[in-house]
């Protein structure tokens, strides 16, 4: 603990470690415990009982969180034709194909999600090592590859989040901002807890869910008792 700054261990005292919260006290403790002058993040912790090192036991998915991020989503578009008309109708920050391509070539990598329809991914496979390791390849599984652009765009700017299991086994996704209300912050953590535990891989074994955990940017962690947010996804 001793690497932690003041205000960290002032907010660490709030927290009691030994036990997991109801959804109600967390999402009202991690906003007491926010340590930053900014509108900080609040982000979800899922340590799941799967090994990503085998295929049938990777988890990852997409869900539209209700009460949105809090964030200005930056969307590019892979897109020709008409489908890059419908893309710019629908709010892309971005759009263009060939020309894009050399674009993020040269170095551009102003935006945060990347989609593209799929006629175009043999152009955008070139991005490959530009994209991949910064997370920003289109893929189908995240729903990225699409042709209904219109509906993706919406999604995404309107609070669409990407989950996937890290090597160690956690899922790592922010649910709001600490300026939200609790109600809301409760409802994204609810619905995206619903989405993790609805892609639980077939070779999973044993307790699939192990523990839930929120915090805010630089705040101590939270635990939350994972049956009562399933409880709050089903009401």
């Amino acid at each position: 603990m001793g690497r932690h700054g003041r205000k960290y261990l002032e907010a660490a005292k709030l927290v009691d470690h030994d036990r997991a919260y109801t959804p109600d006290e967390a999402v009202t403790l991690v906003k007491e415990t926010t340590t930053v002058s900014f509108d900080a993040s609040i982000e979800a912790h899922v340590r799941l009982g799967v090994d990503p090192r085998h295929a049938d036991q990777m988890v990852r998915g997409t869900v539209v969180l209700p009460s949105g991020t809090g964030k200005v989503t930056r969307v590019a578009v892979f897109a020709q034709g008409e489908k890059a008309q419908e893309a710019l109708k629908a709010g892309a920050d971005e759009v263009g194909s060939e020309d894009l391509v050399k674009k993020i070539e040269a170095g551009w990598l102003e935006f945060d999600v990347a989609l593209a329809t799929p006629d175009l991914m043999g152009q955008v496979g070139r991005l490959g090592k530009i994209l991949g390791r910064r997370g920003l390849m289109p893929n189908p599984k995240a729903g990225t590859i699409t042709f209904d652009l219109e509906r993706a765009i919406q999604e995404v700017k309107g609070g669409r989040v990407e989950f996937k299991v890290d090597k160690a086994g956690i899922v790592h996704v922010a649910i709001g901002k600490a300026s939200f209300e609790p109600e809301a912050l409760r409802a994204n953590l609810a619905t995206l807890m619903d989405a993790i535990n609805r892609a639980k891989p077939a070779g999973a074994k044993g307790t699939y869910l192990r523990t839930l955990s929120i915090s805010s940017t630089m705040g101590p962690g939270i635990r939350v008792d994972i049956p009562g947010i399933l409880a709050a996804a089903a009401a």
